[in-house]
């Protein structure tokens, strides 16, 4: 029933910006979580940031300080924003929208963040 589109991905050099956005859309849904997750060339995808319903936010400890989540509800749209950015975060990012009550997933297509120099 969602459909996610993401956007903000690029290239950028090491200690640039960039801000990624992914817009949720339904019929009659209820939203649990929305998070980003990323999967960079040889490794697994890890979990990147994630929002909870109702506000609580963690990150992965390597982006702590320099990434930012957050939701616009009226838009069911998801950001990160992300600054300081390291050759590391190199990755396909995607977003993903987690479904309540059925705790169904859902993925946003991909977006390619290129951090070097």
């Amino acid at each position: 029933q969602v459909q996610l589109v993401e956007s903000g991905g690029g290239l950028v050099q090491p200690g640039g910006s960039l801000r990624l956005s992914c817009a949720a859309s339904g019929n009659s849904f209820s939203i649990a979580a929305m998070a980003w997750y990323r999967q960079a060339p040889g490794k697994q995808r890890e979990l990147v940031a994630i929002i909870i319903n109702g506000g609580s936010i963690n990150y992965v400890e390597s982006v702590k300080g320099r990434f930012t989540i957050s939701r616009d509800n009226a838009k069911n749209t998801v950001y990160l924003q992300m600054t300081s950015l390291k050759p590391e975060d190199t990755a396909v990012y995607y977003c993903g929208v987690t479904i309540m009550p059925t705790g169904a997933q859902y993925w946003g297509q991909g977006t390619q963040v290129t951090v070097s120099s």
